[in-house]
């Protein structure tokens, strides 16, 4: 049986990252709030260390590892923001660092994992598997596997975002995260949970990715094959165990959202504003937009993943 993690984990993940993590400010809009006729209030994680909520998770990890382990140094696999997360957490304490990357992952984000010090090793994200690989890597080097979501010290992590939003704002109605491997959403629903017991708690993933939402609604994990979308934080293939089963009892629902919608809240978060966020990172919004009906005067906690995008792509994107 599994031993979840708790909302007392996510209170000592708070602990370790207090001058690790920065407290990213919590932004709103008139005009998103007159646009769907509530309060809304965004959590921006793309204003967070290596530009996403990943180094939350990452550093936590990293941070509780034995000395023993912390010598024998980290693996990971990831397409971008778990991967800059783990190698900058590694830099700050000192443990060597190796990531497992997508051939076709932004390069933005490769080059940044590779600034903060780690090795890359790339492969096919439609014809290899990453988890093998990376076990593979952990065996010959003795190391230690900090998966992106799928672990009870990165999901605690994950959980402070809300932790801090919930602190700012006082009590929410509803609080919505995107999802991919269902870390953040898991972590946000262990805070929110204690925080506001009433509170409603949303998942959001690609229309084209929706294993999430399908494992949600069927009562088992269900796995796909990677999705095709501008989401490139939310291609993942399944749940994990740890993430699944704390969705499955303390989440409301999981909505999605199309690429297209995605870019035109990319639009709006950077012409109304001033915010560069990556597609993954608006998910939130593009759902808070399809609910507006039944979201009509609540008050809305939605937690922007990051903003990690080559600018040429983002260019791209919001002027196509």
């Amino acid at each position: 049986m599994l031993n979840l993690p708790t909302y007392d984990d996510v209170v000592l993940a708070a602990k370790r990252l207090r001058g690790h993590a920065h407290r990213t400010p919590v932004l709103s809009s008139s005009t998103a709030n007159r646009d769907v006729n509530a309060q809304i209030f965004f959590k921006c994680e793309n204003l967070q260390r290596m530009g996403a909520f990943k180094f939350r998770g990452a550093f936590n990890a990293l941070s509780n590892l034995s000395d023993e382990q912390r010598r024998a140094g980290v693996v990971a696999f990831s397409s971008g923001n778990h991967a800059q997360a783990v190698a900058l957490a590694g830099r700050l304490l000192g443990i060597e660092t190796t990531i497992v990357m997508p051939e076709d992952a932004p390069h933005s984000k490769m080059e940044a994992t590779r600034g903060y010090g780690a090795t890359v090793i790339t492969y096919d994200r439609y014809t290899q598997d990453r988890e093998e690989i990376t076990r593979k890597l952990a065996d010959e080097k003795g190391a230690v596997v900090i998966p992106p979501y799928d672990h009870p010290d990165v999901i605690a992590g994950q959980g402070t975002a809300a932790k801090e939003l919930l602190e700012k704002v006082g009590p929410l109605d509803v609080i919505i995260t995107p999802l991919g491997g269902g870390g953040l959403l898991s972590g946000t629903a262990l805070a929110a949970r204690a925080l506001a017991p009433n509170i409603q708690v949303f998942g959001v993933e690609p229309e084209a990715g929706n294993d999430g939402q399908q494992s949600f609604r069927s009562g088992s994990i269900v796995h796909i094959d990677t999705p095709k979308t501008i989401a490139d934080g939310a291609q993942t293939q399944h749940l994990g165990q740890y993430t699944y089963n704390i969705i499955k009892r303390d989440v409301n629902d999981i909505f999605t959202a199309t690429d297209d919608e995605l870019v035109d809240c990319m639009r709006f978060f950077a012409e109304r504003m001033k915010l560069i966020v990556e597609p993954t990172g608006c998910l939130g919004l593009a759902a808070v937009r399809k609910m507006k009906d039944q979201l009509k005067g609540l008050r809305i906690g939605v937690i922007i993943s990051g903003g990690n995008i080559d600018i040429q792509r983002f260019s791209s994107l919001i002027h196509a």
